[in-house]
């Protein structure tokens, strides 16, 4: 990660803004012990709209938007038995580049029987922009981990489309140490990776919920796709597939709205597998 990222404030390249979070376990209450920001990376009072087990915060990133040159990075560290769910209120809009790329860098760590759950709302890339998202899991052996990314190319609703621009990604996640799945790929508008059938097959949003942690339960896979099956629109594309202890759901569509169900569905079924606890719908979702 740049070093930049570690310094508030903004440059003549753009906004840097950085939070660091904290969550510890306190006889069965998981509570936010660490909260560090500078720039506009914030949250707010910490939640607990299903007991005091799990806690819930939501990342507010008040500009609303991310314009060329920009900078966030969100660190978070769950101790020994913390459970916390962190998501953001709105979609995070990736404005047109102006020659300058924009970044986000996303650790989140996981420590003995620890339980982190990131879902945060879609990613919107405008026309011309130019992006780098990258991600980096570490878990104890003993962790779990729940993450969703739902990425939508072009503001199709308004008619724009993702004629020109760039996204650079890279998801990684260890385990014990250990790498257990890296994804990385550069999407260049217009290019064979956008229209070709190897990629996003002319799809305009992408989406993915990834679990680690699940135990091989081979009904477990099928009631996922039954989940998701009523969902689809026609002509989109969805899947899931179990690795061990690594189940992937993909879904490739045209709405956002779409996605998020899709996620939402494929969620509710994992969820009390890998956590033991029930999916309530997220109310920030919902807004």
């Amino acid at each position: 990660m740049d070093s930049e990222l570690d310094t508030a404030g903004s440059t003549p390249d753009g906004m840097l803004a950085s939070l660091s979070l904290g969550f510890s376990d306190d006889n069965g209450t998981t509570r936010l012990t660490h909260r560090e920001h500078t720039g506009p990376l914030l949250v707010q009072k910490p939640l607990y709209p299903e007991g005091e087990r799990c806690c819930h915060v939501i990342v507010v990133h008040p500009p609303g938007g991310i314009v060329g040159g920009d900078r966030l990075r969100l660190n978070v560290n769950l101790s020994g038995g913390a459970q916390a769910l962190l998501s953001t209120p709105g979609a995070a809009k990736w404005y047109r580049a102006n020659g300058r790329i924009s970044r986000q860098h996303v650790e989140l760590h996981g420590h003995t029987g620890a339980a982190i759950e990131w879902l945060p709302q879609e990613t919107i890339i405008f026309d011309h922009a130019d992006v780098v998202l990258e991600t980096d899991v570490s878990l104890h052996p003993d962790a779990r981990f729940i993450g969703c990314e739902i990425l939508c190319f072009g503001r199709t609703a308004s008619g724009e489309r993702f004629s020109q621009g760039k996204v650079r990604q890279r998801y990684a996640v260890h385990v014990g140490g250990k790498l257990l799945w890296l994804e990385q790929g550069t999407l260049l508008a217009n290019s064979d990776a956008m229209n070709g059938p190897l990629g996003l097959a002319g799809h305009t949003v992408c989406a993915s919920l990834l679990c680690v942690g699940v135990p091989t339960q081979r009904d477990l896979i099928d009631a996922v796709r039954a989940a998701i099956a009523p969902l689809a629109e026609p002509g989109s594309q969805f899947g899931a597939t179990h690795m061990k202890s690594l189940l992937m759901v993909r879904y490739l569509g045209n709405r956002s709205e779409v996605a998020r169900q899709v996620m939402m569905a494929a969620w509710k079924v994992l969820r009390p597998a890998l956590l033991g606890r029930e999916s309530n719908a997220l109310r920030i979702w919902m807004t």
